[in-house]
């Protein structure tokens, strides 16, 4: 009965009907549309017009997948709405949408729902609440979205999966094995090594292909031109990027965010944050990063994820007082300001036959999907760190060992102690000092593994598919090396007192590089403490230096 009511409520939350006072609300915002009957509203794939708010008539929504099966969602009424978190930006639709009768309803275009959701706070709130579960119900029913015909444990399968889950886009998987609709498709397509096969909503069909050729299938790139100059251009999207873009739209601030892969950055990754103020329980990192990017959207930040810069220009030349940005596609962003958010990867050990097995056998992360694949097996976990400990401790309600390795004696110089004490308390977990991975067998996948004392020299062995790696950090920075931006002896930006600025008369803010108006958060910021909470701080304290330096160039001109 309790799972009942919990299941009623949260449907009643993602399909509220709004009052008539709320109704007129709405209405301030939008423009009256009449559709007739059996006229459909909005196609999957098709640009997505933000909110519709029935007044007379009926909608009917369903999902529909790239295979043609159909799933109905939910019939509109008056005082009811469509629309789910892609919308905020414009994002290309989800869902069929199609009149049952004659219908007259008011269109929120992405701009005027963003202004709704500021304006009427308390009602802005409860439609927040229904997009995202809306959102969440999409990717629980796997009906809608990308449709992915493969075995689940191939590495492509595991690549793109990951990638999907990880920008909360919608999918199903559909094993060759099980399915009758994969059989056909795989007799088809699935020839000479293929391991994945994608279908696109309009028909398309997608042999092995990068999850870039994916996002533009499925309308998660936006390629629109920005010629607008932004007061800042936010480069990477973990929880620093989003803090900054959070405060700074909250401040009235033009804001684009630039992330090549996905919202979220290594924290997105993250199983289970328990130190994370504010959330006693935990969460995930893929939850809070989630929840950061529909509030930069909600606040107005423009969001072009998966995106990628590949040059920044910062010459100021006379009267220039702009930085321009050059993506890989060939656009060109202008910005007066820049935050670079761009954090840290993990090390790639100089293993022989590493790349090889990257993605087949070999993970950087940790999530559900990998969990599902080692389950009831042993997995081999290199690092020391938070993110380490994270990882280990998840992986072991899955697996049926975890053996962490690391270089040094033990744990505690750099993992906080509660997961050191859950480490040592969780009983399928082994803590292995002083070891280095020294050599990998396998074929197509991964099969074992050989470490080495580094004291003794003694090698041992394993048999297994599976090795985790989180070995240190090295900055993202190859976008921004032609910038001059000063770094430290590991590559990381100097921000600050601690950087000779480009300029001898200015004195750079806390968080400011050697280019005046290029500032640094989070991970590759030299001295940056390397946790969720540090970058989240610094991402909302930039903005007041981002602010200051607005004013002092403005009063310049």
């Amino acid at each position: 009965m309790a799972q009942s009511n919990h299941l009623d409520n949260r449907r009643d939350q993602m399909f509220p009907t709004l009052t008539m006072a709320d109704m007129a609300r709405v209405a301030r915002f939008g423009q009256l549309r009449r559709y007739s009957a059996g006229e459909w509203v909005v196609r999957t794939g098709e640009a997505g017009m933000g909110m519709l708010l029935v007044l007379t008539g009926e909608v009917a929504i369903t999902q529909r997948d790239s295979l043609g099966h159909r799933t109905p969602i939910v019939i509109h009424g008056p005082g009811q709405f469509m629309g789910e978190v892609g919308q905020l930006s414009g994002r290309p639709a989800l869902v069929d949408a199609q009149a049952q009768s004659e219908v007259e309803a008011v269109e929120v275009s992405p701009p005027q729902l963003r202004a709704l959701l500021i304006a009427e706070a308390d009602l802005g709130e409860r439609l927040t609440r229904a997009f995202i579960l809306r959102r969440v119900g999409l990717i629980e029913t796997g009906a809608s979205g990308a449709t992915l015909i493969g075995h689940p444990g191939a590495g492509p399968v595991l690549r793109l999966r990951n990638f999907l889950g990880r920008n909360g886009f919608p999918y199903q998987l559909l094993d060759p094995n099980e399915s009758e609709d994969a059989r056909t498709v795989a007799a088809q397509y699935m020839q000479d090594g293929t391991e994945l096969v994608v279908l696109c909503p309009d028909g398309a069909v997608l042999v092995n292909p990068t999850d870039d050729e994916v996002a533009r299938c499925f309308g998660m790139v936006d390629s629109r031109e920005r010629p607008d100059l932004f007061d800042v251009v936010i480069i990477g999207a973990g929880p620093g990027g989003l803090s900054a873009a959070v405060y700074a739209a909250s401040e009235g601030l033009s804001v684009l965010v630039v992330d090549c892969r996905a919202y979220g950055g290594q924290a997105g990754a993250s199983s289970r944050i328990e130190n994370y103020l504010g959330f006693p329980t935990g969460i995930s990192g893929q939850a809070l990063a989630g929840r950061a990017f529909v509030q930069a959207q909600k606040f107005g930040a423009d969001m072009l994820i998966p995106a990628k810069v590949t040059r920044m220009s910062c010459q100021r030349d006379g009267d220039q007082r702009e930085l321009r940005l050059s993506l890989e596609d060939g656009r060109t962003i202008r910005t007066r300001t820049a935050v670079i958010a761009t954090g840290a990867r993990y090390r790639r050990p100089a293993i022989d036959d590493l790349p090889r097995f990257e993605g087949r056998g070999i993970f950087y992360w940790a999530s559900p999907i990998e969990a599902r694949v080692c389950q009831r097996q042993t997995v081999v976990l290199v690092g020391g760190g938070n993110s380490a400990g994270q990882a280990a401790v998840y992986l072991a309600n899955h697996a049926s060992k975890v053996i962490i390795l690391v270089r040094g004696p033990g744990l505690a110089e750099t993992m906080s102690r509660y997961l050191i004490d859950r480490i040592k308390s969780t009983s399928n977990i082994e803590l292995i000092p002083h070891q280095e991975i020294c050599r990998l067998e396998g074929g197509s996948t991964l099969e074992a593994v050989t470490w080495r004392d580094r004291r003794s020299g003694q090698e041992r062995r394993l048999a297994t598919q599976h090795l985790f790696l989180f070995i240190g950090a090295e900055p993202e920075t190859d976008c921004v090396v032609d910038c001059g931006l000063e770094l430290d002896k590991s590559g990381f930006i100097i921000t600050g007192r601690a950087c000779e600025c480009s300029l001898t008369t200015y004195e750079p803010t806390l968080l400011e590089s050697s280019v005046p108006g290029v500032f640094a958060v989070g991970d590759v910021r030299a001295g940056s403490v390397k946790r969720v909470g540090g970058a989240i701080g610094e991402g909302a304290q930039v903005v007041a230096s981002i602010h200051q330096y607005l004013a002092r160039e403005t009063q310049a001109v």
